[in-house]
């Protein structure tokens, strides 16, 4: 029997206006969300992945003490929100929050949920930028948890969030820690990143032989209003191949089957994990 596993990404426009309180903030980006974690619970999605901190506006344009505020617990209240609708949908999330781990120790984390409920642990993001419009080391410290990979009732799910995909190291090290389905939440705009978009990551589901599921928030963002964030929320397959694309500019649910089985087949041709050089790539860690 195939192991088939339905994944979904929900790529969503986040509504935000400047004067808005934080609590606000978050509830309107969850008035957005959970009517689509419940269609994608109807729609029998098994894995479901949501945006980059899913539950605000990608505020990093900014260097604004006011959003320290929109931090919290992993596990913590939404944490504990979003394992009552896995419970309920029996479907395994990721889930992107922005963390706080002890007072001015801040994360761009990631919650891992299972079908049952229950919280698996966490992925903080390792790659911060510091450039003009993505001023991410004011909010955010490098993640310091390595690479999990969390076995979930479907499959072995990775966490690899936004600027990170632009570094195969991590991509490798994900599957060589037995990720099947990697997940990389993001908020990206239209620009030089548009075309990697579809270069990077289908390129590191190739040399790792795993699923990727790749997704962007859509619209743009006042105040701030860097540029369009262009969705293309996108999953694809370790041979490289999309099996399903979110278009430029519409919130919606993005959903594919994916069969596990793949891996397997897919490694016994390409054998980069058998033909690797591990002992050769010392200096990697030097220069």
């Amino acid at each position: 029997m195939p192991r088939n596993v339905k994944v979904g990404l929900i790529q969503a426009a986040t509504p935000y206006e400047p004067g808005w309180s934080i609590e606000k903030t978050q509830k309107a980006a969850m008035d957005v969300h959970l009517p689509l974690i419940e269609e994608a619970g109807k729609q029998g999605v098994q894995i479901l992945g949501l945006q980059e901190i899913f539950n605000g506006p990608y505020f990093c344009p900014s260097q604004d003490k006011f959003w320290y505020d929109a931090t919290e617990a992993i596990p913590g209240p939404t944490t504990e929100v979003m394992q009552a609708y896995a419970k309920t949908h029996q479907m395994a999330m990721v889930v992107p929050l922005y963390e706080r781990e002890q007072a001015g120790v801040y994360y761009n984390s990631a919650a891992v949920i299972d079908a049952d409920g229950q919280y698996l642990g966490k992925y903080r993001k390792h790659h911060i930028p510091h450039t003009s419009q993505f001023w991410e080391k004011f909010f955010f410290r490098p993640g310091n948890l390595g690479f999990p990979v969390f076995q979930t009732r479907y499959g072995k799910v990775g966490v690899y969030i936004c600027y990170d995909r632009h570094f195969p190291e991590g991509a490798r090290a994900l599957g060589l820690n037995g990720a099947e389905i990697v997940f990389n939440p993001s908020a990206t705009v239209a620009g030089l990143s548009q075309y990697l978009w579809k270069l990077e990551q289908p390129a590191h589901a190739v040399a790792n032989g795993y699923f990727v599921a790749a997704s962007n928030r859509v619209g743009t963002e006042a105040p701030w209003n860097i540029g369009k964030f262009y969705g293309t929320s996108y999953i694809v397959d370790p041979r490289g191949s999309m099996l399903s694309v979110g278009s430029e500019d519409k919130t919606e649910l993005v959903v594919a089957t994916c069969d596990l089985d793949m891996i397997e087949e897919v490694r016994k041709t390409w054998q980069f994990y058998r033909d690797r050089r591990p002992e050769a790539y010392g200096d990697l860690t030097k220069l």
